[in-house]
């Protein structure tokens, strides 16, 4: 039935729904921004000198990559706790491969995802297909895993693995560029790019928001955050431009970030993962082969760890059984400090990474303040509680309105 509007007046426009801030989003951005404020202060200065701010993109890789895939993982509901083994073990695959079986590192390298990728295939048939929980099952990775590790390594640490190999998670890219006043141009021309893609994607997401009349950002706070987060990328990249330029794990970690948030958002497997943490049983109803799904992300799980395992070896510069340890609870600290939810269905790569980095920055303001292993160990815990105790908040307070 049509409806007529009375002489004289203007029809009514229709109102867009009122966009809300995503404070899981901002929340963890301010998070790591104020920590970071509060050991540059603490430290004198020393938290954000080149090298350290390079130590922290190495040292914290392994963190950052298991994040990825663990992001998923819980994101559907599940979650993994072998990745640390895993780590173990095809790190001390990858160190035999070159040192005693005399494979290229090229060779060792994709031999060591492959193992992941078995490793995820064997933890994801029993999720999956004999229906047993993952915690089940990757606790019994855990131990299954590591005893393996201690296996292959009955002789100790093997060192002396090609440079090529450990250039992976401790080496730098080539100064192609030359420097300029003592400064990498390469890493320059790198952050100038990156901070140009980051404006560049978020425009265009905020067209096609206006083309599709969706409600949007305010535009002074959308300039604001894209502002923030180019000179925060230029700044990062000035820093590490007068150290030895740029790393290569961070190009590997870069590429990451891309591919995996593009699965997750812009593919029908990512939306199927969120669909199955948010409604499983909605999900089978709406034709998800969830099965399948769930096998294939542990498959990629093993797949990163794998990768992981690589990093970790080759920033240590060999392999020693005891490599891993706890690299599981930091992997899911740093999504859940990330915004992810503990019931699933909610969580996102970047987020996760930021999760990581405010680990990453926690540990090495505490280890340059000198504040003892136990109070470390205590301080990452209370942070942890924290950031879930505001998820739940958040989900309390958008039930009551």
């Amino acid at each position: 039935m049509s409806t007529t509007t009375p002489a004289g007046q203007q029809p009514a426009r229709r109102r867009l729904p009122r966009f809300r801030v995503n404070l899981r989003q901002y929340g963890i951005l301010a998070a790591l921004a104020i920590i970071v404020l509060l050991f540059q202060i603490l430290t004198e200065g020393r938290l954000l000198l080149p090298g350290n701010v390079n130590n922290l993109i190495q040292q914290n890789a392994y963190v950052l990559i298991l994040a990825v895939g663990m992001v998923m993982v819980i994101i559907a509901g599940h979650i993994d706790l072998s990745v640390g083994s895993v780590v173990a073990m095809v790190g001390a695959i990858a160190a035999i491969s070159t040192n005693q079986w005399g494979l290229p590192w090229w060779a060792a390298v994709i031999l060591a995802i492959l193992v992941g990728a078995l490793v995820g295939a064997w933890q994801g048939f029993w999720v999956a297909f004999v229906g047993i929980p993952a915690f089940i099952v990757t606790l019994a990775g855990m131990l299954i895993f590591r005893g393996l590790t201690l296996v292959l390594l009955t002789g100790g640490t093997i060192n002396g693995l090609p440079e090529q190999f450990t250039a992976i998670g401790a080496g730098w890219l080539p100064g192609w560029f030359g420097e300029l006043g003592g400064r990498d141009v390469l890493t320059l021309v790198l952050g100038a790019l990156a901070a140009a893609m980051l404006v560049l994607q978020q425009v265009r997401s905020r067209a096609t928001l206006r083309k599709l009349d969706l409600p949007r950002e305010p535009l002074t706070s959308f300039w604001l955050k894209i502002g923030i987060s180019a000179l925060a990328i230029l700044a990062f990249t000035w820093l590490l431009s007068d150290y030895n330029g740029t790393p290569i794990i961070l190009i590997l970690l870069a590429l990451i970030i891309l591919i995996y948030t593009f699965l997750l958002n812009r593919t029908v497997f990512g939306r199927h993962i969120y669909a199955m943490g948010g409604n499983l049983f909605a999900a089978m109803m709406s034709g998800v082969k969830t099965r399948w799904v769930n096998f294939f992300i542990f498959v990629n799980m093993g797949v990163l760890a794998g990768l992981a395992g690589v990093v970790s070896t080759a920033r240590a510069g060999g392999a020693v059984a005891s490599a891993g340890q706890n690299y599981e609870l930091d992997a899911i600290a740093a999504v859940f400090i990330g915004g992810a939810a503990v019931q699933g269905g909610v969580g996102t790569v970047v987020g996760a990474v930021i999760g990581g980095l405010v680990m990453g920055v926690l540990n090495m303001g505490l280890s340059i303040l000198s504040v003892d292993a136990a109070w470390q160990m205590t301080i990452k815990g209370l942070v942890l509680l924290l950031a879930v105790a505001f998820d739940i908040f958040n989900k309390r307070r958008a039930g009551g309105r």
